[in-house]
């Protein structure tokens, strides 16, 4: 999944005219920096006379990446990085997972040979390293170096802090900011042939639907993506309750009041599960949902053999999907509508997608480095205006030089003219994003697009500012609940995870919706031998723990 997610990630940084959403999707406060001239320096606020200066003293660390999927670039070989390299003074010896990052981190925790620098998910892992005393709480920092506590904000701050009340992680694509591509996408050339039907309740979607397979017999009329992976289904949840959210699919529970309660018996859930089923069976849905490849889910939509396609991010094949339909013809391409609701609710109320203030992953500084905070100055200055716009759009000069007086960064002519090199210099540095700002760059962005001529824009900016950033939930609330996977409810989640993804299929390919429900049953039967109640409390625990922080407690 992370490496889907970063795949999000990358397409839709490399893209010159896509918007950061990612990050994945965050928690800033949406002030701007401001410069008085426009210059190649950094906007920041002066720091103190006695914080570490970059580019004065060399800077040398390791980096380790812990994820199966992710290597770690040599540093330097880029623009980017060879301009840090030599301004900044910043060296970076990469440390790779081999492909087996669990087996490399359990390995440097037992020999207590760690990396300076490790990159990571929040949660477990990240405490296993502090209750063993081998990070670096970064709070003597915070204010010496500003831009962390000035974009991600005290509240922000606070949801990172471990149970000691000390921060040990600075966070990636942070925001105080929806952001999210999660949405329905729609065909506009067999949409305007088939009259342009409303599309605005589950009703309305199923007529379509059954329209497009009367039609057009080579068209999958509703493609979901990966299915097995949530995607499409988890969209078509939303379209069933006001103000549910997303991620209650993936905590595998539903907030009652002050407590976590079962999924499975949840009325909006069998609904949804009841309504999804129904489209399956009756061939409206793409056939191979809990199969299918991402490579076979992007050939169909690049090729227009979608109808409807929904998704956490249907916005990475829709965009070049749009520009290969329009190339052919004019009148051909996606767009995408407000999200689907059942008929009688809000639609105001319906949310296909999340984000959560803290973003992504995150960073932590292990005592095996000899100066700690020279490392944090180097990521304090990365997740700042200078350091997000090197490592975005590469060396000032290039593709930007300098900031005006709102604090952006002013793009040149080079930008828009050499879209070649300048999405082939963001493909290149991608992987050394690790302190993203996403409203820094996201602002930056659409503040550009905007002074665009409105037929030179770009199609996913305008389906981010009209559609899908005004429908995204907020989840921070909700992040960091998981247990520990060695204790006793890390062991029950484990069981409970895999309950739901059997069940969650077997829905979908059952016979009736009465099955359905019988399926539900016997799923909540069986997560409750599991002791799904007591990874409830344990899990409300931690949530009303996040509202408490969130709220200054």
């Amino acid at each position: 999944m992370k490496k889907l997610l970063m795949s999000s990630i990358m397409a839709l940084l490399v893209s010159a005219v896509v918007l950061s959403g990612c990050s994945k999707g965050n928690g800033t406060n949406s002030s701007k920096e401001s410069t008085n001239t426009p210059s190649t320096k950094t906007s920041e606020t002066a720091a103190p006379e006695s914080a570490f200066e970059l580019g004065t003293t060399p800077v040398q660390f390791t980096f380790y990446g812990n994820y199966d999927w992710y290597t770690m670039p040599p540093w330097g070989n880029d623009l980017a990085t060879a301009w840090i390299k030599e301004n900044k003074k910043v060296n970076i010896t990469p440390v790779q997972s081999g492909g087996d990052a669990a087996t490399k981190y359990n390995m440097m925790i037992a020999s207590n040979e760690l990396p300076d620098v490790m990159w990571m998910e929040r949660g477990p892992d990240v405490e296993k390293l502090r209750e063993a005393g081998m990070l670096v709480s970064f709070d003597e920092y915070l204010d010496k170096y500003p831009n962390l506590k000035k974009w991600l904000g005290e509240d922000g701050i606070n949801m990172l802090r471990s149970e000691d009340g000390k921060l040990y992680q600075f966070p990636n694509w942070y925001t105080g900011q929806p952001n999210g591509n999660a949405g329905y996408v729609i065909n506009k050339k067999i949409y305007t042939e088939l009259g342009s039907p409303a599309l605005e309740t589950t009703d309305d979607l199923y007529n379509y639907l059954k329209l497009v397979k009367e039609k057009y017999k080579n068209v999958v009329p509703f493609e979901v993506g990966l299915a097995a992976q949530g995607d499409g289904l988890d969209v078509l949840f939303s379209a069933f309750g006001e103000d549910y959210s997303v991620r209650y699919l993936g905590m595998r529970a539903v907030p009652k009041d002050d407590t976590l309660t079962s999924l499975f018996t949840d009325p909006v859930f069998r609904e949804s599960m009841q309504y999804s089923n129904k489209l399956f069976r009756e061939k409206l849905m793409t056939q191979d949902a809990m199969n299918q490849t991402a490579d076979q889910v992007k050939e169909k939509v690049l090729n227009g053999r979608v109808a409807v396609f929904a998704g956490a991010s249907p916005t990475k094949y829709a965009d070049p999907g749009n520009a290969i339909l329009k190339k052919d013809d004019p009148e051909a391409g996606y767009f995408m509508i407000w999200p689907i609701h059942k008929a009688g609710l809000d639609k105001n109320k319906i949310w296909p997608g999340t984000y959560n203030q803290l973003g992504w992953n995150v960073s932590v500084i292990t005592k095996a480095a000899k100066d700690p905070e020279a490392i944090f100055a180097f990521l304090d200055w990365l997740t700042g205006p200078e350091g997000q716009s090197v490592s975005m759009w590469g060396p000032p000069g290039l593709y930007w030089d300098g900031f005006d007086t709102e604090g952006s960064p002013n793009f040149t002519e080079k930008y828009s003219s050499d879209n070649e090199g300048r999405d082939k210099l963001m493909a290149a540095i991608t992987d050394f994003q690790w302190a993203g700002n996403t409203v820094f760059v996201d602002k930056s962005k659409a503040k550009f697009e905007m002074s665009l001529p409105e037929d030179k824009r770009s199609w996913a900016t305008e389906q981010q500012t009209t559609i899908t950033w005004k429908t995204q939930s907020d989840a921070t609330q909700f992040v960091n609940l998981d247990p520990l996977p060695e204790s006793e409810e890390g062991i029950i989640w484990k069981q409970l995870d895999d309950l739901f993804k059997e069940v969650r299929a077997k829905a979908l390919l059952a016979k009736s919706e009465a099955d359905v429900i019988s399926i539900l049953d016997k799923a909540e039967a069986d997560a409750q031998s599991m002791g799904y109640s007591k990874l409830q409390s344990f899990m409300t625990d931690k949530w009303q723990n996040n509202l408490k922080k969130m709220n200054g407690n």
